[in-house]
């Protein structure tokens, strides 16, 4: 019955705006509606003064459900009048609030409007007990992603209230240890654990994942979940990570200075190590040294070299014979697959071999002998 009035009202309003009705108007978009028990509703109405003189015009409820609260509010206030202007409108907020225990049924409401010799009159219905459940989804653009774990894991994901309520949503979220996740909403650069979502609202959030660089190559799964009440959603997110080798490389003993003597090999002992995530490949050692050095390395390279293995290497520095005493600079270097390389300079300090010494105390002590032979034999004469 009530549905049969409000159509044939909207039907001779329409017919006698386009004959140029006067009077007013008092409406809303959606004048019947489904809720959920206990849920609060307000409701958008808009009064207009077809071609009538200024005025106030006085507003009400004249029917109200018994154990119901029901005001009418315009500009944050509660108001009883409203003035019109001609051909004005002005917009008012209806709040329905429902007793504590109500019961599902149908409840009407007659809102009305009487001022410059008019009379308008609203009937709305709510049908507790129709409304629709409390609903949440979760939608990835991207559900997979690739990479390093030194690179930015980013997925915009789509949150939905599809209920008929607003809702404040928590975010929460399950990952491997060492996974830091973090939910921002989409063109903002506040971090959230929580936001409100009103009814029937999207909301987007890019979602960003930090891996510590030690993470080795695997595939990762992640669960994201969203929680409001009863209302749920989850949604599984995968990481590919690819791993990245990264080698230290440095003496055994950390000291990057030593004292080499000319003429001789001299070990240098060189510690490689991979602190990286995947396997380091082909690695190969190579020198810069001095004019007339040689240096040699053993083993000269390495196939490969797991995450978190290391393995010791010894280049063998040799000064050329001629090198005078004092410091020298050489420059060792490491390279391998997948753009790995790392050097060190090493300081030697060339000191003279002590085995020249004593050729060389000989030489004296001959060349000695000889002069005092021959002062001695030739001496007399």
């Amino acid at each position: 019955m009530v549905r049969k009035l409000l159509a044939l009202f909207v039907l001779a309003l329409g017919v006698a705006s386009a004959q140029g009705f006067r009077g007013l108007s008092l409406g809303t978009l959606y004048p019947e509606i489904g809720v959920q028990p206990g849920e609060s509703v307000t409701l958008t109405l808009t009064l207009k003064n077809y071609g009538l003189p200024p005025g106030p015009v006085r507003v009400g409820l004249a029917e109200v459900p018994q154990g119901w609260q029901a005001v009418l509010m315009g500009g944050g206030r509660l108001v009883r009048a409203v003035y019109l202007a001609p051909d004005g409108e002005a917009t008012l907020t209806l709040k329905l609030q429902p007793p504590r225990e109500v019961r599902p049924g149908t409840y009407r409401f007659l809102v009305t409007a009487e001022g410059l010799g008019q009379r308008a009159q609203l009937p709305l219905t709510l049908i507790v007990g129709q409304g629709l459940p409390k609903r949440l989804s979760l939608e990835a653009e991207l559900p997979i992603l690739k990479g390093p774990p030194t690179s930015s894991f980013r997925y915009r994901v789509t949150l939905k209230n599809e209920s008929d309520q607003d809702l404040l949503v928590s975010l929460e979220y399950e990952a491997p240890q060492g996974f830091q996740v973090t939910f921002t909403p989409a063109f903002s650069g506040q971090q959230v654990t929580s936001l409100p979502i009103k009814a029937g609202e999207s909301k987007d959030l890019d979602v960003e994942v930090s891996l510590s660089k030690d993470t080795k190559a695997d595939t990762y799964g992640l669960t994201l979940r969203a929680q409001a009440g009863d209302a749920k959603a989850e949604l599984a997110l995968t990481l590919e990570v690819t791993g990245r080798p990264e080698v230290r490389f440095s003496t055994k003993e950390g000291r990057l200075s030593g004292r080499v003597t000319a003429g001789r090999e001299n070990p240098v002992k060189l510690l490689v190590k991979n602190e990286g995530s995947a396997p380091a490949k082909n690695l190969s050692f190579s020198a810069m040294e001095p004019s007339g050095w040689e240096v040699k390395f053993e083993p000269d390279k390495i196939d490969t070299l797991d995450p978190g293995q290391e393995q010791e290497v010894t280049a063998r520095i040799k000064p050329s014979p001629k090198a005078v005493a004092g410091d020298y600079m050489v420059t060792l270097s490491l390279s391998g697959s997948e753009g790995v390389s790392e050097s060190l300079d090493y300081r030697a300090t060339v000191v003279t071999s002590t085995l020249w010494g004593l050729v060389g105390v000989a030489l004296v002590a001959v060349a000695l002998l000889v002069l005092g032979f021959a002062v001695s034999r030739f001496g007399r004469r």
